[in-house]
């Protein structure tokens, strides 16, 4: 009789822990659903109230819930999302602020004014003097001396824990502002290391829609990988590590620099393994002018 009671308590905790897996499953779906839900509707009704119905889970339910998985508010996700979204149209288009304003949902340009100048602390006419309005591809520069500075460094293997991303380059954010969530819902950021982005195609020959890549975190140790996060390895090795200093719209200027004139006057040739990309501090508490992010081009 004993046996018996222990077996059924046993059972009953083996049943709460799947129920528990199930729930935690479904609402990272919720969680998904909406963050793509904001990226692909900035000007669109973000209401914690069109939000909850996007998630399918009451106002006050998915508030809550939303919040103990991210950390932050919707209202906080919706401003952050929409000013990323602000910041990447700036540097990389030449469209009018009022135009810009209108895109993301801004009631109107003074709005947009205050609140980007709160996300970045300038506003976004000078966010944009320090941008370059150029797209994210690669191309031969005027320029013959490299301005950055370039080491070669044997790297051990990194493990990430990583999204997919596919698309243009420069808005590898979603995959990132996705992947934090997860992280931060699973517990993965006490093993957490360095935010890393792959980038697997070449911008040059591959057309901007079908470019891939991985927003990921190192990761060390144990950790649940289960989907949608995807467990992607890089390789150890020699690598060319170009050290970059500045906001991220002088990027491809830095790969302009490293692919087009360190790389042939090296007499290195790269290996058969993607680059990327590692941010040793970000934009939540730095200035654009003091983000530091390494460029790796692993070696033969």
């Amino acid at each position: 009789m004993q046996l018996g009671k222990i077996c059924a308590a046993a059972s009953c905790k083996d049943g709460r822990a799947k129920g528990a897996g199930k729930m935690a499953n479904a609402n990272e779906k919720r969680l998904l659903r909406v963050l793509d839900h904001i990226h692909d509707n900035p000007a669109g009704d973000l209401s914690l109230d069109a939000l909850s119905d996007v998630a399918a889970m009451s106002r006050f339910h998915w508030h809550r819930v939303f919040r103990a998985m991210t950390g932050e508010t919707l209202a906080q996700a919706v401003r952050r999302i929409r000013m990323q979204r602000a910041s990447y149209l700036l540097a990389m288009t030449d469209q009018p602020l009022a135009a810009i304003a209108t895109s993301i949902g801004m009631e109107n340009l003074t709005s947009f004014n205050r609140a980007f100048a709160e996300a970045f602390l300038m506003s976004p006419t000078a966010f944009r003097k320090r941008g370059e309005l150029r797209p994210f591809v690669r191309h031969i520069p005027a320029r013959r001396d490299a301005m950055h500075p370039v080491t070669i460094r044997t790297e051990d293997p990194i493990r990430l824990a990583a999204l997919p991303h596919r698309g243009a380059y420069h808005e590898i954010s979603r995959a990132f502002q996705q992947l934090s969530a997860l992280m931060a819902s699973r517990n993965l950021f006490p093993s957490a290391g360095r935010m890393i982005a792959v980038f697997h195609d070449d911008p040059q020959s591959v057309a901007e829609a079908d470019l891939r890549s991985h927003a990921g975190f190192e990761i060390r140790g144990p950790a649940d990988l289960s989907p949608p996060l995807e467990e992607v390895s890089l390789p150890g090795g020699r690598q060319a590590v170009l050290t970059y200093r500045g906001p991220y719209a002088g990027l491809p200027a830095a790969y302009d620099e490293l692919f087009g004139i360190w790389l042939p006057q090296s007499g290195e040739e790269p290996a058969d393994t993607p680059s990327f990309e590692v941010y040793l501090n970000t934009p939540m508490d730095t200035a654009p002018e003091e983000l530091i992010t390494e460029l790796h081009l692993p070696l033969k």
